[in-house]
């Protein structure tokens, strides 16, 4: 299949194929937009069936960062990479230099960060073969103190910020205590924004494909542990999917019950076309790319520089920015991911 043909190309200006055979490196890397300045966007290393796949998901996660980016007032553009192969029995510092020497062979053009898959440590082994990497060094810490570069603390806080906000739009509640949430997924990120939610005094429900990942959950946070399939029947407040994409499909609707879905998953929607249903149903959507923004924000000021207070408002404004898509699209009888969309297109064509 061509690329410019497939049904994820949306004007893309660059999809390149690297490989290199001495250390296995298969990996694809996509810029979707720089009209704000240079794409940034995460590494993912995942055991994709095929090739195709890993470009279906290389394109949509691409231009989810240009959305992401131009949503969180950013001056970045959207690009993604992906490493085919199994992040837990596949890595090695051969791949990654291969895959940091990749990166760098574009120019600039595309700067990349941790994402599933990949972490601080494989961005130091890249950041040996190129500068074009973030989330590889010490930074300072919201409480003050320091901590690696690893951005998921940003992108958790975000989240929870953003789910305040659809709590507050839907529920109308103020508060969290007492709010039912069930967390599919509770690796970083989800780990994090469950402690967020737990602090709060919101009552937790998880799971995850890693039973250490739950175990976790519930001995620290006193979450209550569900199979995988139960998560999406549960009568819960909110829905708050933290693992991989294309979860909201036509199987899982027809379970989920809860008013509100926020979480920190890329393209939480398996078609464009359930975001309709969602709003028929009655159910607020907080479009991933608006509220999973923190870790891009985090970042962009590693790059840029600026303090800790300075970058967790900047993380704050996301709650402002979903008030503004949920108020928009309540108003227009349109759906919140319809109106995301367009507020972002708005933000990339001023920014032409």
């Amino acid at each position: 299949m061509s690329v410019f043909s497939h049904v994820d190309f949306d004007h893309h200006e660059q999809v390149v194929y690297g490989h290199d055979k001495a250390s296995g490196l298969k990996a694809i890397i996509a810029i979707h937009n720089s009209q704000l300045g240079p794409a940034l966007g995460g590494c993912r290393m995942w055991p994709y069936a095929d090739d195709q796949e890993a470009l279906r998901d290389v394109l949509r996660l691409s231009r989810g960062m240009s959305y992401k980016s131009a949503l969180a007032n950013l001056p970045l553009g959207g690009g993604k990479a992906v490493i085919i192969g199994n992040p837990h029995t596949g890595k090695s510092e051969a791949l990654f230099q291969a895959m940091g020497d990749f990166v760098d062979s574009l120019g600039g053009r595309y700067i990349t960060a941790a994402d599933s898959g990949t972490g601080v440590a494989e961005m130091q082994i890249m950041a040996e073969r190129t500068r074009h990497v973030a989330g590889a060094g010490q930074r300072e810490a919201f409480d003050g103190g320091t901590r690696n570069g690893d951005p998921s603390p940003s992108t958790a806080y975000g989240v929870f910020i953003g789910l305040q906000a659809a709590v507050k739009h839907r529920l109308g509640r103020d508060g969290l205590k007492g709010l039912k949430v069930a967390i599919q997924g509770v690796g970083q990120v989800g780990f994090s924004l469950a402690r967020h939610l737990k602090e709060a005094g919101a009552e937790l429900w998880v799971t995850d494909i890693q039973e250490t990942n739950v175990r976790r959950a519930v001995e620290q946070l006193g979450a209550k542990a569900v199979g995988q399939h139960d998560i999406y029947g549960l009568d819960v407040d909110v829905f708050a999917p933290c693992a991989m994409g294309a979860i909201i499909n036509p199987h899982t609707l027809e379970a989920l019950r809860a008013p509100v879905i926020a979480g920190a998953a890329n393209n939480q929607l398996a078609d464009a076309q359930l975001a309709e249903e969602l709003k028929r149903r009655g159910c607020l959507y907080a479009p991933d790319y608006a509220i999973n923004a923190g870790g891009i924000i985090d970042v962009c000021y590693e790059r840029t520089g600026g303090t800790a207070a300075q970058l967790k408002a900047h993380v704050e404004g996301i709650g402002g920015t979903l008030k503004q898509i949920f108020e928009r699209a309540e108003a227009q009888g349109q759906t919140t991911s319809a109106v995301a969309d367009s507020l972002a297109r708005e933000r990339l064509q001023a920014g032409r």
